[in-house]
């Protein structure tokens, strides 16, 4: 059963009391492909992801990771699965290097591997000129990335990365996006929870939406694409730009005005194609145009908008 394989959750709940932190989530993250888990704070991301991480029992449901039970057979899960939560403490005392070689000694790693690997992942998440540093005088995101060495240590089959982002300059928000496509290149699961949706369009494949610990339909989630999405248009003098919108004959409420520019709804790429070579013959000097906000931030919005995410999965 060593074949790598994902990340599979059905109908999976957990209450805490009276609580209910997660209702019915189900999802599926294929070998080589990463998926967003996208929600508002509350939504049940954190449990859901203790659940995954063999930290908490499910109250029902199930759920397997890389072909195993999570609850069954913890210690399978944790050698075919990396884990890096939002905040992950660390050996204030120990260097960073020391940090990475424990980590895989806790794996069982053989002492030389082990100190291979470490070397390799320090390279990898450009913490080499820290290697000798102690833990404690880390930033942020240099925590974040010695986080993410030790939940690659390993090389497992399935990464769990909670807000990898968080703390990172742009830099390296850069760099993680790169490594998390190069690690879905190479046969790797990888679910992120992220609130920074802009990143999860350029990083991931797809998205699961949950709200009130129950995930979106497909159903819910097609409506909430196929709605009316914004698109930012910019042009060098606003004053033909409005006339030509006129003059194209776009209703009013489809067109709005903020501090940046101006706002048009499309129903889709065709719409806003269409649109723009009329705005463009109409005498407009376009000089920006496109989405105001990235495909996942639109559904989420509209998920929660119109309040149908994860309705009928409580029905």
């Amino acid at each position: 059963m060593d074949e790598p394989t994902g990340i599979s959750v059905v109908g999976v709940g957990r209450s805490f009391g009276a609580v209910h932190a997660v209702r019915n989530a189900s999802l599926e993250v294929r070998p080589g492909s990463v998926t967003g888990l996208i929600g508002p704070n509350g939504a049940g991301k954190t449990t859901l992801l203790l659940m995954l991480a063999t930290l908490l029992a499910p109250d029902a449901g199930s759920i397997r990771i890389a072909g195993y039970d999570p609850i069954a057979d913890a210690a399978a899960v944790r050698a075919r699965m990396g884990w890096m939560p939002d905040v992950l403490g660390a050996w204030s005392t120990l260097s960073v290097r020391q940090a990475i070689e424990t980590t895989g000694r806790l794996y069982r790693m053989p002492r030389e591997r082990a100190a291979l690997r470490t070397v390799e992942l320090l390279a990898v998440t450009g913490l080499t000129p820290l290697a000798e540093q102690p833990t404690r005088v880390l930033s942020r995101g240099q925590k974040q990335k010695l986080s993410l060495a030790r939940a690659l240590v390993h090389d497992p089959h399935v990464l769990l990365l909670d807000e990898p982002a968080s703390g990172l300059d742009p830099a390296a928000r850069a760099d993680l996006r790169v490594l998390v496509r190069r690690l879905a290149g190479e046969g790797k699961a990888i679910l992120v929870s992220s609130h920074v949706l802009s990143e999860l369009d350029e990083m991931a494949d797809s998205a699961v939406y949950l709200a009130a610990g129950v995930t979106a339909s497909a159903e819910q989630i097609a409506r909430a694409q196929n709605s009316l999405r914004q698109w930012r248009v910019r042009a060098l003098d606003q004053t033909r730009l409005a006339d030509a919108i006129a003059r194209v004959g776009l209703g009013a409420e489809r067109v709005s005005v903020d501090n940046v520019g101006t706002l048009i709804a499309f129903a889709d790429e065709a719409e806003a194609a269409e649109v723009l070579g009329r705005l463009v013959a109409a005498g407009a000097m376009i000089s920006d145009f496109g989405p105001a906000v990235g495909e996942m931030e639109h559904t989420f919005l509209d998920l929660n908008r119109a309040g149908t995410s994860g309705q009928e999965g409580r029905a």
